[in-house]
């Protein structure tokens, strides 16, 4: 029998990953119903104010799945992962023909199924609600690839620099932070003073961007969302490349 090529090693550890993710019950509740019980709570009230009028669920739509995105591809990847070398299990695939490269893209390809299957369930009640997406709306789909990708890389950083205990707190912290401040739940026009300009910069403001040029204004993500998004890539990559380890 012929070796497993790498990409075979690759996919692989994603379909093992994901399995594992989608028996969780806790990622489950963070992958469906949170983010669904967000959509409803957005289009069916005025939480928010810029959430009403005629954009209200494609608005809501752009914010939901960003949340999304944050939550399974940066906070909860950057958790399991920390956990995950604290236990040992790490340790263990570090024993086995799976090279480090290997294991990152196989965590990406779960994170990026959850985040999938996450992004279906949500269109899906957003539709039932009443939401008519136009064609325009499939821009969100390269937006959503990116930002997934952006944000998993830096979880994976973070992982690697941190302890586990440690990794929980700040992966949370960071969460609460880019939710609020970073441009999703709150306009990044309507935050106070230095805010408003460094959230557009930060992924999570660019991620909202992309997805709201393509759900609310339908048309293809900004240059300079993508630009962001990209940037923010490149760097998470770099640092999760140098800093992971096994254990």
């Amino acid at each position: 029998m012929r070796p497993a090529s790498a990409r075979q090693r690759a996919l692989a550890h994603g379909r093992w990953e994901t399995s594992l993710l989608m028996r969780n019950g806790e990622q489950l509740l963070l992958t469906l119903v949170i983010p669904i019980g967000i959509l409803l709570g957005l289009t069916m009230t005025d939480v928010l104010v810029q959430q009403a009028g005629p954009d209200r669920i494609p608005r809501a739509i752009a914010t939901v799945l960003a949340v999304s995105v944050i939550s399974s591809a940066f906070t909860s990847l950057a958790i399991a992962t920390g956990f995950e070398r604290r236990s040992g299990a790490l340790r263990f695939l570090g024993t086995t023909p799976l090279t480090r490269s290997e294991l990152l893209i196989g965590k990406f390809l779960a994170t990026a199924a959850v985040t999938a299957v996450s992004t279906a369930a949500v269109c899906l009640v957003a539709v039932l609600v009443g939401w008519r997406p136009s064609a325009s709306a499939l821009w969100a789909v390269p937006v959503l690839i990116l930002g997934t990708a952006a944000f998993a890389a830096w979880g994976m950083a973070l992982a690697g620099l941190l302890r586990a205990e440690a990794v929980l707190a700040v992966a949370n912290g960071l969460f609460l932070l880019l939710i609020m401040f970073g441009g999703v739940v709150i306009p990044a026009a309507s935050l106070p003073g230095p805010m408003s300009v460094i959230a557009p910069a930060l992924p999570s403001g660019a991620l909202v961007t992309g997805l709201t040029d393509a759900l609310v204004d339908g048309h293809a993500p900004s240059a300079l969302a993508t630009a962001v998004l990209l940037a923010w890539l490149a760097g998470g990559a770099l640092v999760s490349s140098r800093t992971f380890r096994w254990s």
